[in-house]
């Protein structure tokens, strides 16, 4: 096994996009860190470049104590898992998760191949084609195939972006117990943040090519950096209500106090965004209310239902718990605990205390 080490590495492209910004990022050996984020933010990019599919522009990428930026793909002891499975058409199953150590000359490779297919339920599929599975069939052949080889570290792009929903849970939970098993590290990209907060120890947000927040799922969902942060993790998002200086000040000292600063002074012309999350909006009377809205939309989701607010120019979403809904139409009178609101900074996006 292996860390796997971003230094200070971009990617610039032909054209001037740059992809990568000055990354640095450290998947600690036997680690699993998630990098999200929305299209074009970077992330697979990153990726490419520790396989060596993509040359970094600046910086070091370090594999182990290795600096591979100018080593060939096949020399740096990792294995890729695609988005589109990359699986050879005529080939047998069993031809395609030994074909790495055949070109090895490996001569345990059938003994490795049938060990891997058990351990992913496949091996009764071992004479079959890839047009003759299901998407989540073929996924498994696609990381045995990366099992197999036995590497220093897995990369994974998008594995199971072409599963359906159930599927996609299945999956994510099967590579989790897979990690758990094998230990090898990993570094695995997506868009999908549910998919980053259930699998990662470690979750690394990337916006425009910079890395934004790197920590444990949970804490990214507890103390996000910034407004990106905060409305990329969670779902639904978190709500967010704009307000000018002592406006804004004012909904957070009504309810506890919390915009002061270094010199224990209220500031009150600062711009700033309060943030609150959907289950931590509770019902209030109009007397203690921190705001109300006109409900617009009811999700009944079974366990829990969200309930869509409209107040003045903002939106927000409420979650309550099972048997508590709403009409639509109905006024709604709303409130938050102090801990649980956020103040952000509406110009830099930064997250204040």
């Amino acid at each position: 096994m292996a860390s796997i080490a971003f230094n200070s590495v971009s990617k610039v492209f032909p054209d001037g996009t740059k992809a990568v910004d000055e990354l640095d990022l450290e998947v600690c050996d036997g680690g699993f860190t998630v990098l999200v984020g929305p299209s074009g933010s970077g992330k697979s990019t990153a990726l490419r470049m520790v396989a060596g599919l993509e040359e970094a522009s600046s910086g070091e990428i370090r594999i182990a104590d290795r600096v591979v930026n100018d080593i060939a793909p096949k020399d740096r002891d990792i294995a890729m898992v695609f988005q589109s499975y990359a699986l050879y058409p005529h080939m047998s199953v069993e031809d395609n998760l030994g074909f790495a150590l055949k070109m090895q000359h490996s001569p345990s490779r059938t003994e490795r191949v049938l060990s891997v297919a058990g351990r992913l339920g496949i091996k009764d599929y071992l004479a079959r084609r890839p047009r003759q599975l299901s998407g989540g069939q073929r996924q498994r052949v696609a990381l045995g195939r990366a099992i197999v080889r036995e590497p220093a570290a897995f990369l994974m792009d998008e594995p199971l972006s072409n599963l359906d929903a159930k599927l996609r849970v299945e999956m994510r939970a099967y590579i989790a117990r897979l990690h758990q098993e094998l230990g090898t590290t990993t570094l695995y990209v997506t868009h999908d943040q549910t998919e980053a907060m259930t699998m990662g120890d470690r979750v690394a947000v990337m916006r425009d090519g910079r890395l934004e927040q790197v920590d444990a799922p949970q804490v990214l969902y507890d103390r996000p950096a910034n407004l990106f942060v905060a409305a990329f993790i969670g779902s639904p998002s978190m709500n967010f209500l704009a307000g000018k200086g002592a406006g804004a000040g004012k909904i957070a000292l009504e309810h506890g106090g919390i915009v002061r600063y270094a010199n224990g002074q209220v500031e009150t012309g600062r711009d700033v965004v309060v943030g609150i999350r959907p289950e931590h909006l509770t019902a209030a009377d109009p007397a203690d209310a921190m705001f109300a809205g006109t409900v617009e939309m009811v999700e009944q989701l079974g366990a829990d239902t969200l309930v869509h607010l409209a107040h003045g120019a903002d939106n927000a979403i409420v979650r309550r718990p099972q048997g508590q809904t709403a009409a639509v139409g109905e006024t709604l009178h709303v409130t938050a605990e102090p801990s649980r609101v956020y103040l952000f900074d509406a110009a830099s996006g930064l997250r204040l205390r």
